[in-house]
């Protein structure tokens, strides 16, 4: 296997997917001696839907959950998210982790509205500075979750999906796991956010070429996967119009061209940056939830 090395990084040259590489860590090390480690030991602070409604029937979810499942998604990741990101700069805890979106992923198996706040925290060492730093972090972020779930707790606050009918609400379609072009949107005031659907949610088998042209049905689940997903995050914003979000560059062109037909055929409409934004006031007249 060819490879190239620049400081302390070194580059691989597969000769065949990366996801047939079974134990490719453990692999190099023992012929080489060199250990595999990540780049980077910076913490994180996430939010994100769960589900996995890209899995198969006859597929076991590795991590909870139901094949082909998405859970109704919490209407607060979009307010969540905003105020983690206030909140981390004034306890300080910026630049030393990220605060970010991910994409859907994993279980349990819910029935109510849900989101995942995770904390993100790899490499732990056994040395006392690195434990110290270790306990640290956790205080700041006990710091940051008091705030917030005073911050979001229920009262006049225009943070919680309240008569907010034909409001618009983004569903991310495309890009990676911790979604950067859907992030770029959702950072702004008043956006609202249900699931956000990363390339490894949406697989898609290439159709037939004919005079080098794709041609023919795209099969795999990535129909399955929109229309699920679509469907728990109308439910979790009744009234809603939920909008599809394409990050355009990460597909191909054959790609682009089934998802966009797909979502026509479905009337799912799909929207601008600007098309997110909030243009209505809060709060209702009745302050009470919509039904």
């Amino acid at each position: 296997m060819e490879s190239f090395t620049n400081g302390n990084v070194r580059l691989l040259k597969h000769e065949r997917s990366i996801v047939a590489e079974d134990d490719l860590d453990c692999r190099w090390q023992e012929a080489t001696g060199e250990a595999v480690s990540e780049g980077s030991n910076r913490p994180a602070l996430t939010v994100h839907p769960i589900g996995v409604p890209h899995l198969r029937e006859d597929e076991t979810p590795p991590q909870g959950g139901r094949p082909g499942w998405a859970a109704v998604p919490n209407p607060r990741i979009g307010p969540w998210f905003r105020l983690m990101q206030k909140v981390a700069a004034d306890q300080g805890l910026v630049p030393e982790f990220e605060i970010t979106l991910e994409a859907t992923h994993h279980g349990p198996l819910t029935s109510t509205p849900t989101m995942f706040v995770e904390i993100v925290k790899t490499n732990i060492g056994e040395h006392e500075t690195e434990l110290s730093n270790h306990f640290r972090f956790y205080g700041k972020v006990l710091v940051l979750r008091k705030e917030m779930l005073l911050e979001l707790g229920w009262g006049s606050k225009p943070h919680f999906w309240l008569c907010r009918s034909g409001e618009k609400v983004l569903l991310g379609i495309g890009g990676g796991h911790y979604a950067p072009r859907h992030t770029d949107i959702v950072i702004k005031d008043g956006v609202w956010v249900g699931h956000l659907l990363s390339g490894y949610s949406l697989p898609m088998d290439a159709p037939p070429q004919v005079n080098g042209k794709s041609s023919g049905e795209v099969g795999g689940m990535w129909k399955h996967s929109i229309k699920v997903s679509y469907e728990a995050t109308k439910a979790g914003f009744p009234g809603g119009e939920v909008i599809a979000h394409l990050d355009q560059k990460s597909f191909k062109g054959w790609q682009k061209n089934a998802i966009t037909s797909y979502l026509q055929e479905q009337n799912i409409r799909i929207g601008k940056p600007n098309d997110f934004l909030c243009t209505k006031t809060w709060p209702c007249p009745q302050g009470k939830p919509s039904k």
